[in-house]
């Protein structure tokens, strides 16, 4: 278990071993469920902590100070369920979930209650959120959708003052080109620590191209 500990925080920056035995717990109830829920692919079972749990601790690095987050289609719980345990070592902190799976969602608030993690877990559409959730600090999603699509969706919040964190695979270069066909943004691309192929995209002053604007990119040379 000490090999474990250590890990979690060289991907994730300090952690108390309450939290670190509350990702254990969290882990075995996962393995649990999923014997009857589909939370996960069951060929990623085998590397469930490395492959997803500690994919998602990441993120905690990357805004160290941040208390209000929002996670966009959570489904299993990555990395939305893994930053509600993690923030317990913020005082003050908190992250909403947005599911609309009611099986999935009924996971997420079992044990995410069972362990007393600062979350609330909305069941609805994406689209549906923006009236429910308010102005994050930081937005989150995982597995979700193409960045083009993902834009769009967390727009409510990044147009205004929240940054992501969106977890992108070996694509995301082209993921990233064809989303300022519609959107101006700043981007800083982190390396995953989990894997070097992949990105973390933190991005944030989103704001939509004009009609003139995006057609002049798509007719440029």
């Amino acid at each position: 278990m000490s090999d474990r500990y250590d890990e979690l925080q060289n991907v994730a920056g300090p952690v108390s071993r309450e939290t670190f035995e509350r990702l254990v717990t969290f882990e075995r109830e996962f393995r649990r469920w999923s014997a009857s829920i589909n939370l996960a692919a069951p060929s990623t079972l085998d590397s469930l902590w490395r492959r997803h749990i500690l994919d998602s601790a990441q993120l905690a690095a990357l805004q160290p100070t941040a208390s209000k987050w929002l996670d966009l289609g959570s489904g299993g719980g990555f990395p939305g369920a893994i930053m509600a345990i993690l923030l317990m070592d913020r005082p003050g902190a908190s992250i909403e979930l947005v599911e609309s799976n009611n099986k999935k969602a009924a996971f997420l608030r079992t044990v995410l209650g069972s362990l007393r993690a600062p979350a609330k877990v909305h069941i609805c559409r994406i689209e549906d959120a923006a009236d429910r959730v308010a102005v994050p600090e930081v937005v989150t999603a995982r597995a979700l959708a193409p960045l083009p699509l993902l834009l769009n969706l967390s727009a409510p919040w990044l147009t205004k003052t929240a940054t992501a964190l969106f977890h992108k695979g070996r694509d995301y270069a082209s993921e990233i080109v064809e989303s300022h066909d519609a959107w101006r943004f700043d981007l800083v691309e982190h390396v995953s620590k989990i894997d070097p192929e992949s990105r973390i995209l933190e991005i944030s002053r989103l704001e939509r191209r004009r009609d003139n604007e995006a057609s002049d990119r798509t007719n440029a040379p």
